[in-house]
Parts: structure tokens; sequence; C-alpha cells
């Protein structure tokens, strides 16, 4: 939202308003407001509740003095500036937003000043300040009407407390029903009491009680300076409440500040004179800060550091704040604090820091917010309520402080806001030193840009992120998506030159430009380390210079063309002023004149304008206030409009603002998610997790929070989405069936007994959303209802089920109706069509969400073997087992029963898996076993994962393998089809059902030539470099590069196989054989001491112990895997370029290898060699399962 200032206004006031009780209309109680007192109490009472009727908003238990009565506009001077007109109802509403309050003398009837803001529609604004103090009532009309709604009171309270029902037991009073009306049901009602003891408590009587009403004058002025306006009023009212009348009619004070007091322009201090004594105020330079004159200090003492913090952080990410106090001028001054410390970002949404009683329904509005809300005196627990329950310490200063504060004091004020602001500021500069090298201009002209905005990104959040230390991450990847961010960024695409600019961007971009210059931080360098603030001194002279030396002194008031008689008024009371006078300035320049200084206004107006203004071109205003997700008059109420029919389409304009944030979210989603996956990462591995994914999900939580939260009859706990839930839960659990309990977290506890040949496919597991809720209520990690909500929806999202879940709870129609009003934004049928329409856009990608952030809980898992039918499966006799491998942990040896093959276990969520290991004792009369594939599936979020095999376990079958190392892949959930796969993303497999049985015989030689045997060798590698050179947190798993198909292991096998000499006929000859007669020929060479080098010593003292090692391995596995750990090991340890230039060197090559082959042509080897080195530079870390049973 743009903060501009008319652009006319030359004069430091607009106008002067008195507002209060107008005798001839009488007392009007001010229904609105008072219902909604009314509606505020009885919830906090019973509950949910219907509304309350307009009969009720008077509530007749409250005492009259207590009651909310219509204050009006009396008067203000002149009638109408052509710059900034008068909005008659909002300058009322908020000069005295719970109308008029009546007093007697035995209450307190202290003055009290307060400012306010009014926000226009074309987002510029105006600013007000008004004194509050109490008249004596003359009136006797109205004193005879309190008098009246005095007794109507007792009389009202009589009846009550006589009623019949009324118990006489105490101890049956405590369940006395309290009246429908009640405010205050936690009182208990005592015996009935006289009515003269009525009469004599809170009362008012006309013979012998003095009435006071309130009544307020007020400045409204372009820019905000409250100290120097709360002087001016408060030596207005003094000259009225004093013995001794002013020197000077009060018109001639008034005049003086209308029309004979300037506005100063930048970087000057002006003096001018009030009804006792001088007033100064001081405006900064366009190098400094914004104009900021409310006493930061007070935030501080208030709420504390840390508490100022936290708020300060809900601002900056756009949650939506209501700050709630006794003092108005508390929550202007809080308000006001909190957006001046957000330099050189402003607010974008609705931001009213002081809400009238009778607006209080816009509370219910589903955007951002920051607004303020009085309480009454009784319920003020001078605290704010944020996302955590903050204390809040009551202000040591009193009211009087308010009166009087020498220049020192308001000096000391200046300084303090001066340095913690420079203090913020400077860390802002830090952290977005060089914002602009990631700013994306646009392409094509201003026009089509504009007209394109919602679909285009201008800003590189990604690179952004990947140069930020650790610790700014959570924080700005949240702060990167919030709207004050973008529209900051808009404003620097669309300014050309320096001089286009607003003003904070133009000191920011200063400021950015001297900490590169002196090399405090550049886009290369980055801590995140506190550098200390360098502009505070300066910053402080420059106040203290304007301040002592003084740029302008006003004219002085005079007498003004007045009739004799005219300016008399009666002391205590505020009079109306002459109108005649008031309603023009000065016709002639006659009092100008007399003072030369005052030249520079003319001087300085234009440049005034351009540093502040910015309203007279209206192409660029066009852009900067249209290029929002929701417009200015959705984010800013208009105070002055109240009628139905404007609030209907205001809020209707909130459900389809809500409507276009979904589409836009969805469609941004999917662009990034689809984008990415596009992309072949390394043999096709294409793993999105990281900030990017995860600040979009939680913008999409947000908005469906936002969306459940608009209309709400009673907003019950933090989340409206989960009460939601929560609701349909218990509504239909007593109905559907419960699902079979988990049972309690242990290693196995849940065996189906099931054939292996009555079906090899999972059983589909059942769409429940009740089971999901489930599933997030029993993880014990997530406390909060908001923390249960995320949970259910990235679980649904990851099943694919969100949009699915949520129409299956708007289905429920009863309940919607019964939580909801009905122009809530559920209850509009088409919107919410299309608002799970675009939902079900998320169906089309594949979501970790819920797996890759909750990796504490407990997950129950599901594991199904599938062996060979044609092979007599069925009369295996060995005992199987498992173990299951992921990317965050590993089960630990399964126990699979042999005849059902097949078990259910619970464990440490392991994340996507990867790999799992199967094996068998090898006891019984049959203990070969070959197996088609294996199944896991994840029983909370359905992912199931196919591990082929197609390979025997057994001694004396296949390479004699008692165990196997199996790579799996994604398969689409509940597909009828086994071999059917999920290519989103297409993920490694096992290489054994390609090759079928890796050996070398007559009929199994390679077909690939030398050069496909150099690719494939070259892919691999470099899929593992490609893996290395992402963020750590977008890797996949590296044993799908290192073992899955076309991996290093697969690459290498190719290359041994390549013109092997064919061998007898019926018997097999692995690859590890040809190794084992290497690793005997090198230890003879070393014994005999034949021995080219050292070098060639340590190189052949090394492949002899990784052959020693993986030989002598306890664990019961083949030749093919014990090559694929030699391989993986010689990977992690940097030695397998070593192992090649050994092995092509080998007398047994020359034996068993062709003349033809790879190993022994000598260029082919060197360039392996150069190929194998690259992976010298990178830490490779190997899974457990890999290098399970070596201790090197």
């Amino acid at each position: 939202m743009t903060t501009g200032f008319s652009s006319n206004s030359c004069r430091f006031a607009d106008y002067f308003v008195i507002c209060g009780l107008d005798t001839e209309s009488g007392l009007e109680p001010d229904e609105l407001s008072a219902l909604c007192q009314y509606i505020e109490a009885t919830k906090f009472r019973d509950g949910a509740r219907g509304l309350a009727s307009a009969d009720e908003g008077e509530n007749f238990e409250q005492s009259p003095l207590r009651r909310t009565f219509k204050s009006k506009v009396l008067a203000h001077y002149p009638e109408n500036v052509e710059w900034s007109p008068f909005d008659q109802d909002a300058v009322g509403m908020l000069c005295m937003p719970k109308g008029l309050a009546f007093r007697t003398q035995a209450d307190t009837r202290e003055p009290q000043f307060h400012s306010f803001i009014i926000t226009r529609e074309d987002g510029s604004r105006t600013y007000g300040f008004a004194l509050t103090f109490y008249e004596e009532v003359t009136s006797k009309q109205i004193c005879s009407a309190m008098q009246t709604l005095y007794h109507m009171h007792n009389a009202e309270q009589y009846d009550i407390l006589h009623t019949p029902t009324t118990p006489r037991c105490p101890e049956d009073q405590r369940h006395l029903h309290p009246h429908p009306l009640n405010p205050h049901p936690q009182h208990t009602l005592l015996p009935t009491p006289s009515i003269s003891r009525l009469q004599r408590f809170n009362s008012y009587d006309i013979s012998r009680d003095t009435l006071y009403v309130s009544k307020c004058i007020c400045l409204i002025a372009p820019m905000a300076f409250p100290q120097a306006c709360r002087k001016v009023l408060q030596q207005l009212h003094q000259a009225v409440s004093s013995p001794q009348p002013p020197p000077l009619p009060l018109e001639s004070y008034v005049y003086n500040i209308l029309y004979e007091v300037p506005l100063p322009p930048a970087g000057r201090s002006l003096k001018f004179s009030g009804v006792y004594g001088p007033v100064v105020c001081q405006r900064p330079s366009t190098a400094e800060l914004p104009l900021f004159d409310f006493p930061i200090s007070q935030v501080f003492e208030l709420l504390g550091v840390e508490n100022v913090l936290q708020l300060f952080t809900c601002a900056l990410l756009e949650i939506q704040i209501l700050l709630y106090s006794q003092h108005y001028q508390r929550l202007m001054t809080v308000a006001e604090s909190i957006t001046a410390l957000m330099f050189p970002f402003q607010w974008q949404h609705v931001y009213v820091p002081i809400l009238p009683a009778s607006l209080l329904h816009f509370l219910d509005a589903p955007v951002p917010y920051l607004m303020g809300l009085h309480s009454n005196g009784e319920g003020d627990r001078t605290k704010l309520e944020l996302p955590q329950e903050l204390d809040v310490r009551e202000d040591a200063s009193s009211n009087k402080d308010l009166k009087v504060q020498c220049d020192e004091e308001e000096l000391k004020m200046h300084q303090l806001n001066i340095q913690v602001r420079e203090v913020f500021a400077n860390r802002f500069t830090q952290m977005f030193a060089d914002y602009e090298v990631f700013v994306i201009q646009p392409s094509q002209d201003k026009e089509s840009w504009f007209s394109n905005r919602d679909q285009m990104q201008n800003f590189d959040k990604a690179s952004f992120l990947s140069d930020q230390p650790e610790p700014y991450l959570p924080f700005l990847s949240r702060f990167l998506e919030t709207q004050m961010f973008a529209s900051f960024i808009d404003s620097k695409i669309l300014c050309h030159d320096d001089e286009d600019k607003e003003h904070t961007l133009r000191v920011f971009d200063s400021r950015v430009d001297k900490i590169r210059m002196l090399n405090v931080r550049t886009p290369t360098l980055r801590t995140s380390m506190y550098q200390t603030c360098t502009n505070i001194d300066e910053a402080e002279k420059a106040i203290e210079m304007r301040v002592v030396k003084i740029d302008h002194t006003a004219l002085h008031p005079h007498l003004l063309d007045m009739k004799i008689g005219q300016g008399r008024y009666e002391h205590g009371f505020f009079p109306r002023l002459q109108s005649d006078v008031l309603s023009t300035g000065p016709v002639s320049n006659k009092w100008a004149k007399r003072s030369a200084p005052a030249q520079w206004r003319r001087k300085d107006r234009q440049k005034q304008h351009a540093e502040h203004l910015y309203l007279d071109n209206d192409q660029r205003e066009k852009y900067i206030q249209e290029a929002r997700n929701l417009g200015t008059t959705i984010r800013q109420p208009k105070l002055s409009n109240l009628s139905p029919s404007v609030i209907a389409q205001t809020n209707w304009k909130f459900v389809e603002g809500l409507l276009k944030e979904c589409r836009n979210k969805t469609k941004r989603m999917l662009v990034e998610k689809m984008g990415r996956e596009a992309v072949e990462l390394g043999h096709g591995e294409v793993s999105i997790t990281g900030v990017e994914e995860n600040t979009l999900i939680a913008s999409l939580c947000d908005l469906l929070e936002r969306i459940w939260s608009h209309g709400l009859q009673v907003k019950q706990g933090k989340s409206a989405l989960w009460s939601h839930l929560l609701h349909y839960q218990e509504s239909k659990e007593k109905t559907d069936a419960a699902p079979a309990g988990l049972g309690p977290p242990g290693l196995i506890h849940d065996i189906e007994r099931r054939k292996s040949d009555a079906g090899a496919a999972l059983a589909p597991l059942k769409v429940s959303l009740i089971r999901d809720m489930r599933h997030i209520q029993n993880i014990g990690e997530i406390k909060t209802d908001v923390g249960k909500a995320r949970a259910w929806v990235r679980l649904s999202m990851e099943k694919k089920l969100l949009s699915r879940h949520l129409k299956k709870l708007l289905s429920d129609h009863e309940l919607t109706k019964k939580l909801y009003k009905r122009y809530a934004f559920l209850r509009c049928d088409d919107e919410k069509e299309q608002f799970l329409y675009h939902l079900l856009s998320f169906n089309a990608v594949d979501y970790f969400c819920f797996t890759n952030v909750f990796t504490t809980i407990m997950i129950p898992y599901h594991v199904l073997v599938i062996p060979s039918k044609k092979l007599g499966g069925s009369m295996f006799t060995a005992n199987p087992w498992v173990c299951v491998s992921g990317e965050l942990a590993e089960t630990g040896v399964l126990q699979v029963p042999k005849h059902t093959q097949e078990i259910t276990f619970e464990c440490q969520n392991l994340g996507k898996l990867t790999t799992v290991q199967m094996g068998h004792d090898n006891s019984g009369l049959y203990a070969k076993w070959l197996v088609e594939y294996v199944m896991v599936r994840n029983e909370i979020t359905g992912h199931a994962y196919k591990f082929p095999c197609g390979r025997w376990l057994g001694k004396g079958v296949d390479d004699g393998s008692l165990e196997r190392v199996l790579v799996g892949e994604l398969v689409t959930p509940n597909s009828e089809n086994e071999d059917r796969m999920c290519r989103t993303p297409p993920m490694q497999q096992s290489p054994g059902m390609m090759r079928r049985f890796v050996t070398i015989s007559p009929n199994s030689k390679p077909k690939l030539n030398t050069s496909q045997i150099q690719e494939g060798v070259g892919e691999a590698i470099n899929g593992i470099v490609k893996h290395f050179h992402k963020p750590e947190k977008e890797r996949g798993s590296l044993t799908l590069l290192l073992c899955g198909e076309y991996g290093l292991v697969w690459a290498l096998e190719q290359v041994f196989q390549h013109g092997f000499k064919s061998p007898r006929l019926f018997k097999n000859v692995f690859i590890w054989d040809f190794l084992e007669k290497s690793q005997v020929y090198f230890e003879s060479a070393e014994q005999r001491e034949v021995t080219p080098d050292e070098n060639w010593q340590t190189r052949v003292r090394h492949f002899c112990r990784f052959m020693r090692a993986i030989n002598s391995t306890s664990r019961n596995i083949g030749k093919d895997g014990k090559f694929q750990m030699l391989v993986c090991l010689g990977a992690r340890d940097h030695l397998l370029h070593h192992w090649i230039a050994l092995l092509a060197d080998c007398p047994i090559t020359v034996q068993m290898y062709e003349d033809t082959a790879l190993i022994k042509d000598r260029s082919l080897v060197n360039s392996l060699i150069r190929v194998l080195q690259t992976l010298q530079e990178f830490n490779i870390t190997l899974e457990a399962s890999l290098v399970k049973g070596i201790g090197i």
C-alpha cells in the first residue's frame, strides 16, 4: 500500500474538527458499537451463539453511564479543501471510536490524546490527532434523559433480582442461569438488595450529581507530527479550562495553525506559536529514514525486547495481527513503530491501528491485517496475544506525562527513535546488499509485463537463498514470499532511474551503494554475524542541528477581522468557532511578507512533492497500485460506507481474491515441481527437496487456513481447518467403523497369513479421511492444532488426496452450515468447486513433503516377497529375512514367515526407500529360492516400492549367494498391474533383472562395443559428479548412482566383460574369478619381491587387503555381490583408477582376455583412468547395507 500524502497540501494542518454531543438530536444509542461489544462479551460466556438482534444492542443491564451513545462532528474548519476532501464519517468514528462517554464528578476526567490514520481508496493517508476531554452537560433535556435511563435501569435490575426462581440457598446460587443479556455471568447474584442500595451504587442523581460528557478537538494533517499536534491541542484546551482567558480569541490560534503554519519540507525544522508557548517540529532530509514522530521507547517498555521482535517477525511474515489495549494512543504507537522498523519494506495489507467498535466485523477478513482494538476498562489484561502468549508490563508513565514535555525530552525521544531504526535498517541493508543482481527485469514492455504480472517471477529466489548464510534461510525463505517483498521488487522494476524511485527505495539503494563502497559486504562474502551500524552518529547530529538551528519561524497568531463580541466563550466549555473567519485563508500576502524565510515553502514545494507524494503520474500510480494480488479496495475498508450492500460487495471481493490466490499458488507450485522434474539430473535422479518447495507448501497451508477462517460463526482453536476436521471426525466416527489400530510400536506386530500364490500384489489401502486424521493424531511430536493441520495437508498432498479429502469434508453440508456464515467462502458453491479443482492438479506430481519433514515419527511398513511361481517357490524350506533401508535409516534384520512371505512392522521413518537386503539361513531340504521381486509399502503415505531381483538365493546355484542387495523404484499406488511403474520420478532399479545372470559364458557375451562402454562409464561418473554439485538438501540417494541400473557398478562390469575369453562348456565364470586369480598373482609377486616400484607395491597391498576383507566377511554374498562391494569401496577410498591400472598390466589379464578386449587397449585404459580420477574430489559415503560386515 503506497503511503503517500495529499499532493497539493503545503499547510501543516488541513482541518480543525470539533466532535461531541449534539444537544439538538439528544441521546442516540450507538447500536452497532453496542451490539459488537455485546457479542464479544457473550462469546466468552456461552461460546457459539446465534447473532443477537438489533434490539439487544442497547444492553439495558449496562449502567447508563457505561453505555455507548453516538457522537457527531459538531463543526470542522474549513468546510472543505480541494486536495483533501473531508470524510465526516471516518473522522467522527476515529475521533471518538466508541462514541460518547458520560461521567460524574466522582469519576476521573483527565484529557486523553490519541492519533489515528485515515487511508483513502487510492492508498494515500491522512493523519488525525485528537484530544478528548470532558465538559459539563448544561442541557436539562440530556440530564433528564440520563435520569430516566437510570430509573429504567434500576427497575430492570430490581425485577431480575426478585424473580420467583431466584435460589435462596447459597449452595444453589452457583447453578443460577445468568440473564441472556448479562455480560458478566461470572458475577454471582447475591440476595435481593434494596432499591436505595442500587441507586447509591454507580448511579446518577440529577439533584446532587454533575453530569459530564466527552468532547474532542482534532487536527487533520497530511503528515504525522503527533508531538507538535498534541502540544497545540493541549494548549487550546488549557485556554478554555484555565481561569484566565487567552491573549487572543481561539479563532486566531486555529486560523494560524490552518493557514499560516507551513508544512516543513525535507531536511528543515519549523517553529510556530501555540496559545501559551512555542512548538517545534522537524522533518528528515531525503537521505535519511522517513518521518517518524512516535516514541518507540514506549513500545519496548510495554512489550519488552523479545516480544517486540516476535511481533516484528509476525508483521514481516504478514501474519494477522490484532493489538488490544485500553489506550488508543498505545495502539497507534505500537502499530506505527512496527511498520516504521520495516524500512525499506511497507505493509501492504489492511492497516487500521484504531478499529472503531462499529467496524468489528472487519476482523473476519481472510487477509493479513494489522488492526488495533480498544478494550473496556474491566477486561483489559494489558497484553498482546500473538502466536504465543506474551506478558505485557504496565506502562510506567501516567497521563500527566502527556501534558508537558520539554524540548530536551523530545530531542531524546528523536535520538532514541533514530538509533533503534538505524539498527534495524542496517540489518536489512546487510541482508539485501546485493538484491539488485537477483531482480528479474521484464523482457517485454511495461503494459505486457503489467497484464501478465501474476504469472511472472520478478526475483530469483532460489539463487538468492543459495547464497545466504544458513541461519538466514528459515526466515528468508518465508519472507521472500510476502506481498511486501514482491511490491518492493515491483517498485524497483518500475523505476527507470534514480529520479523515478520512491523515497524509501532511493534511501535504501544509496545505503546499499555505500556499504559496497566501504567493502562492509559484497555479493561473495556473507556472514551471519551482526555488523555494527555506522549511520547512527550522523543521523543523531542531523536531528540535533535541525532542533538547535530552526530553519523557519512561522507567523505568530494575530487578531482577525471579527465583529465586536465574537470570540467570547464560557469558561470550561470549548465553543463552536466563527466559521466565517475560518472558512478561507488570507486573500493577500499581507502577513507572508512579514517573514522573508517563508519563501522556502515555494522553493522546495516541487522537490517535496517529488520525494514524498508521487501521485501526479497516473500511469506509474496505476502500476504500483494494481500490481497486487488483491486490490486496494479489498485490503483497505472504507470507513465512511457501512451499508449492507457495500459490506456484501467487499466480502464478495474477498472470496474472489482468495480464489485467485489459490489459482496462482497451485500454478506456481506445479510449474516449480514439474519444471525440475523435466530436467534429467543424473540418471533420472530428480529428488526435489529444500527451501523452495517447503516454502511453497507452507504458503499453501497459510492460504487454506485463511479460507477456512473466512466467515466462521465462532473461532475455536488456532487452526480453523483442524477444528473443522475434528467436528467432521466427531460426527462420522459414530456411524463409520473405525479402522483397525496398528498396535503399539514394535519390531513385528502384525503378520497376515496369506499364501504366496493367492496374489502377487499388495492389497490397496482404503482411502479414508478419518484414517489419515488418526495417523496425524497418533504423532506425539505434533502438539498444536496448526501443526496437525499442516501435517494433515502434507500427508494428503503426498498421497495425492488433498482435493478428494477436502471435497469429502465439505460434502457434509449440515456441518458446514453450522460452522460458517452464509457469506463464507466455503459456502459459495461455484468458487468452492473451482478451488477443489485447482487443488486436484497436485495429483499430477509426486510430493514427499510429509516423509521428508517428519523424520522421527514411527511408521508402519508392509513387506511382501514374490517368489517365482514356475520353479516351485512353495517348496522352499529355509527361513528368509529382509532388511529395509531408506534415506534416513534402516530396520535391521526382520524374519519373514516362510509360508507367507509377508510381514508388517513399525519403525522410525526410513525416508524414501532405497535398498532391501534379503536372504535366508540355507536350512532344510530345499534351500534354493528364486525371487522375482520384493514389494515394500509405507502404510501411512501409501508409497509402494518395487525391488526387482530375478536371481537365485542358494548354494550351488547362480553365483552361490545367500543374500542380495536390491535397489528399488516407486510404483503407482493402488495399481492393479504390478509391472506398471511411476515415471514421476523415474528412480533406479536393481540391475539383476536386466542382465539376469551376470556371468561369462558362450551364450551370454556382452553385446556392447567399446564406444558404448565408454559412454556408459562416462554417464555413470557424470551422474555422481552432478549429485555432489547440487545443494545438499536436493541430493538423492548415492546408492542409486552406484548400484542402480546403468550405475557405476554396471558400467565397470561391462568393462571387465568386454573381450573375456570363452570358458569351458557348462561352467559359469564370473568377474570375481578373474579378480581372485589376479590377487593370487600379486601376492606371490610381492613375496618374490618382483615389484616395479614403491607405488606399485602400495596399490597392490590395498587391492589385496580389500579382496581378503570381502572374501572373509561373514555375509553369505555371491560373487556378483562381492564385485559390487569392491567397486563401492574403491569409489569411497578413491582407489578404482589405481586398481584398473594394476589389472591392465597383470599377466592374468593376458590369459583370460582376448586381444581386442578393452582392458588390453592402453589408450582406452588411460582414458578410463582419467574419468575415474574425477571422483577423487568427492567424499563418497556408502549406505550401511552396501558395506555391512566389512571392517575397512
